[in-house]
């Protein structure tokens, strides 16, 4: 049975349970351990624990993936599903070339008398971007990244596209992705496909926290990379916090067990908001699926399309997985924000209302033809998300995570004489003289 409660009734440890932090949390020194392994050991210890894991002896020659295999993918795969898998692609990328930030000049200059006393509203002078002046040239130079690491769960070929295609619309020339095995060694062939279309460089069969490890600090055969993305299971989720801890290599955000979170009133179908959060189950018994209503009907309708699923097998020991809260619509809105789920669906009457005070989510599904399900395949915007609270701090996978801002400024003679003032004022008041000196020299050296 689904855990029905009032918003207003959830205790601390119902917080934390519905977002699986404790679940984590209990796997941080093993996944210590088999990182600080693979750090010493290399690809001894990658062979290692993906025979005890994965059930899969591999030799060293045997962890990347050959040409061969990937070729022989394509041709394994029915057509219909191919035309679907480019389909996505070319969706995602056409999603992700519009993200894309283009590199930019301006000329600045100074309006008014630079220098002068200045007034408590700041109308004496003021710093305004001019086309024509040349005197001070500002802007921001967007750059790939060199090499970065693309973990995708076994089977997940979608996931593939997610990560893959991003990195290399921002230009990164080099993606190197791992992902687990099947107990027969081989990589599933949609995976395979979904990953050489998209543009990944090299891939290696090696998955968990051992292959999020072999990424970060690099192998004899697996190359080190700069940052690593992708989601996984609690222990890939570990790996990628604890880098912070033990390299400089970046990630993207905790992405771990996945989370629905439904709003809806009376107005939303309750076959398909249960069809919903059943969908999302699915991912493993660690996700987690919520519904938040001010209706007493939708609540004990959806219940009841849950346990009658459950009766009839098609959803197994999964009852922690959901929960139905009741408060007020705007209760149910507050408790959103606080949670900040992956995915945010809103089946309600009038969507826009609570839109606008939705502050905290990963990805948004208005509407009662806007599953979640839509998103994780083709829509096009991208199905990595930060999971366990962080999408109240950070946003999903897109191109910006594969590149890197520069600001650049080039300061003509009387641009810098325009400035020169105030900084040396302000250098001084810091106690730093050489800041004021190294300003001031440009000025009386002789020419």
């Amino acid at each position: 049975m689904p855990r029905r409660k009032r918003i207003t009734e959830l205790s601390e440890a119902d917080k934390e349970e519905m977002r699986g932090e404790l679940d984590i949390a209990a796997v941080f020194q093993v996944v210590e351990s088999i990182m600080k392994d693979v750090r010493e050991r290399g690809d001894a210890a990658l062979i290692e624990y993906t025979e005890r894991f994965d059930g899969v002896s591999l030799s060293k020659d045997e962890i990347e993936v050959g040409d061969e295999e990937i070729k022989a993918a394509e041709s394994d795969i029915d057509d219909a599903l191919k035309d679907s898998i480019l389909l996505a692609a070319d969706a995602i990328s056409a999603f992700h070339t519009r993200q894309k930030s283009k590199s930019w000049f301006e000329d600045f200059s100074f309006a008014g008398s630079p220098g002068g006393s200045r007034s408590a509203n700041r109308s004496s002078s003021s710093f305004v971007a001019r086309g024509s002046t040349g005197n001070i040239i500002l802007g921001d130079v967007f750059v790939p990244l060199e090499r970065v690491g693309v973990y995708v769960p076994a089977s997940y070929f979608s996931t593939a596209l997610m990560c893959v295609i991003p990195a290399k619309v921002a230009g990164v020339p080099h993606v190197i992705m791992c992902t687990p095995p099947s107990r027969g060694g081989s990589i599933d062939s949609a995976t395979l496909f979904a990953a050489h279309i998209a543009g990944a460089s090299r891939i290696f069969r090696v998955g968990g926290a051992q292959a999020i490890a072999a990424l970060a600090f690099g192998t004899e055969t697996i190359p080190k990379v700069q940052k690593i993305v992708g989601p996984g299971n609690i222990y890939v989720t570990a790996a990628k916090i604890l880098l912070r801890k033990l390299t400089r290599t970046e990630i993207d955000f905790p992405a771990g067990p996945s989370e629905v979170m439904i709003i809806a009133d009376d107005s939303a179908p309750p076959d398909l908001v249960a069809a919903d959060m059943m969908a999302q189950a699915e991912h493993g018994k660690h996700s987690k699926a919520l519904l938040l209503t001010d209706s007493n009907y939708l609540a004990s309708a959806v219940e009841r399309e849950i346990m009658t699923a459950v009766e009839r097998e098609i959803m197994n020991n999964c009852e922690e997985q959901f929960w139905i809260l009741t408060g007020s619509m705007d209760e149910c809105v507050e408790f959103a924000n606080e949670y900040a789920p992956e995915h945010l669906e809103i089946v309600v009457r009038s969507p826009f209302d609570v839109l606008k005070k939705v502050r905290n989510a990963g990805s948004v599904f208005i509407g009662v033809f806007s599953p979640v399900a839509a998103g994780d395949y083709a829509t096009g915007a991208n199905h990595v998300l930060p999971t366990a609270g962080y999408a109240s701090v950070l946003s999903g996978l897109d191109v910006f995570h594969f590149m890197r801002r520069m600001t650049v400024q080039i300061i003509s003679r009387e641009g810098l004489r325009m400035l020169k003032d105030a900084i040396v004022r302000m250098a001084r008041a810091e106690g730093m003289p050489l800041h004021a000196h190294s300003v001031e020299a440009r000025f009386t050296r002789s020419e």
